[in-house]
């Protein structure tokens, strides 16, 4: 019987803070699954990066690599680059790779970020009702509308879940509204509290940047309580989630949904993509930025069959900040007047 070990792919950050809390979420994730190996690894911007994962797996005699994305949602790095820099290894090493699926739309998750609403709501300077609170959701952020969709999913789920007077659904770059922008438009509503919450799983500059565009408008609006709650982290049932992630490849339920998916369907707005090439465009950054992501334990995905992510054709995605300089299909909306370009140009960089 083969020796199976899992490896958690991060994506990576340029923040020490990010990538430490990742650590920790991983070592979460290892404590229960104790009958596996357990690595873990990043995309882009901090070490270890994917290859050097999984070469510490197999340096352990691993001889079947169970990869679950340390991601919400499947985006362009869970449809495309995590799985070309799998296959690729598959293909140079002849080791089985099993590719999971994101987390996505999870009751676990869900409930996870109801506990983060609570704690954000019981230090409340003041007694608001729920009905005159509206609630802010931002998400991360792709030129994919699928993944985008998600969170406004998550935002209604919570608005309903509460009963908040109003939901509104943001981003922190790539797509529209941003943050900022989005907590203008609130504020004209007349809520007497704004809870701001960033639908991410670790801190990082998007974050932070969700954060301070919650304090520049707060500052432009002293009669309106803004409370800022906290992001999801290694929140219990978040790591519950990704060991069950796990468990589904072992049976074979790892498919992602890819009903919505725009390089399968022809998504309004994204025609074009169907079937485009799948590559990884993160070679560049392999390892830059921090060095907080090395850990002290010495390209294209993987189902059961040993390929990550197919459908019947290849998926094909580009990275999404706008301070990379690598091809990719250009985002339609790049210049919506309430995305990226509302952004002071200090933080476009970030």
């Amino acid at each position: 019987m083969k020796k199976t070990g899992v490896l958690i792919c991060g994506h990576g950050s340029r923040d020490a803070d990010a990538i430490r809390e990742f650590q920790a979420a991983a070592r979460g994730i290892e404590t229960r699954l104790p009958q596996y190996a357990v690595e873990s690894a990043f995309l882009e911007f901090a070490t270890p990066i994917i290859r050097e994962g999984l070469d510490a797996l197999r340096a352990r005699g691993v001889e079947h690599i169970l990869a679950v994305p340390g991601m919400l949602f499947a985006a362009g790095h869970v449809k495309n680059d995590v799985p070309s820099v799998l296959n690729t290894y598959r293909a140079q090493h002849g080791v089985d790779i099993t590719f999971g699926r994101d987390l996505g739309v999870d009751m676990k998750l869900i409930r996870a970020a109801g506990d983060r609403i609570r704690t954000a709501l019981s230090v409340a300077s003041t007694d608001i009702p729920l009905a005159e609170t509206a609630l802010v959701v931002v998400g991360r952020g792709t030129s994919d509308p699928d993944a985008n969709s998600n969170i406004s999913k998550v935002a209604r789920l919570l608005w309903e879940g509460f009963g908040f007077g109003w939901a509104e659904t943001a981003y922190s770059g790539v797509t529209f509204p941003l943050t900022k922008p989005a907590l203008e438009h609130v504020v004209r509503m007349g809520y007497k509290r704004v809870l701001v919450f960033p639908y991410f799983l670790f801190t990082g500059v998007l974050v932070k940047r969700i954060y301070r565009a919650s304090d520049m408008v707060a500052d432009e609006n002293p009669d309106i309580e803004f409370i800022k709650v906290p992001y999801l982290n290694d929140h219990p049932l978040v790591l519950d989630a990704f060991a069950e992630r796990v468990q589904e490849m072992l049976v074979g339920a790892n498919n992602m949904n890819c009903l919505m998916c725009k390089y399968r369907e022809q998504v309004l707005g994204f025609e074009g993509e169907v079937g485009s090439a799948q590559a990884s465009h993160h070679h560049h950054v392999e390892g830059v930025g921090t060095n907080a992501g090395r850990t002290p334990k010495a390209e294209q995905g993987a189902n059961r069959n040993g390929d990550a992510h197919r459908h019947d054709h290849d998926h094909h995605h580009h990275h999404d900040h706008r301070d990379h300089g690598h091809g990719r299909t250009p985002y339609p909306h790049a210049a919506h007047p309430l995305g990226p370009v509302t952004l002071d140009p200090e933080e476009v960089g970030d």
